[in-house]
């Protein structure tokens, strides 16, 4: 087997930092669910990738076309063995870690010296105001 032919630049590149060939990976091609009515029912889109050492499995089946399911399965599999191999470095990990630094409450002071620098803004403001 080889690498999606269709495959990004930036994938093959990540696939040879982490060490996965294409001859590591199985892969099988299975019915898919989901939306596609008949389509999806009756042919075999799916993809099932299996990386052979680390033993990771994913899933592509978000499209109608198998070539695309199987590109995504792929890019799938590369981010999953980076998590394992790289840990909170990997992209992924980044990006979960941004998304939750987003979310966080600010402390109660950050926010009481915010709510103060607001405060002051608005009485100049007020300040400018004309004498009635």
């Amino acid at each position: 087997m080889a690498f999606p032919a269709n495959m990004s630049t930036a994938l093959e590149r990540l696939a040879k930092e982490l060490g996965v060939l294409p001859e590591d990976v199985q892969e099988q091609f299975v019915r898919g669910s989901g939306k596609g009515g008949q389509k999806v029912n009756k042919t075999s889109s799916a993809v099932m990738l299996t990386h052979l050492p680390t033993g990771v499995t994913v899933r592509g089946d978000n499209h109608r076309s198998q070539s695309m399911n199987r590109r995504e399965a792929m890019k799938l599999l590369l981010l999953k063995i980076e998590v394992e191999k790289r840990g909170k470095e990997s992209k992924l990990m980044r990006a979960a870690f941004k998304r939750k630094k987003q979310k966080d409450r600010r402390s109660r002071r950050a926010k009481e010296k915010m709510l103060k620098d607001k405060h002051h803004h608005a009485e100049t403001k007020d300040l400018r105001k004309p004498i009635v």
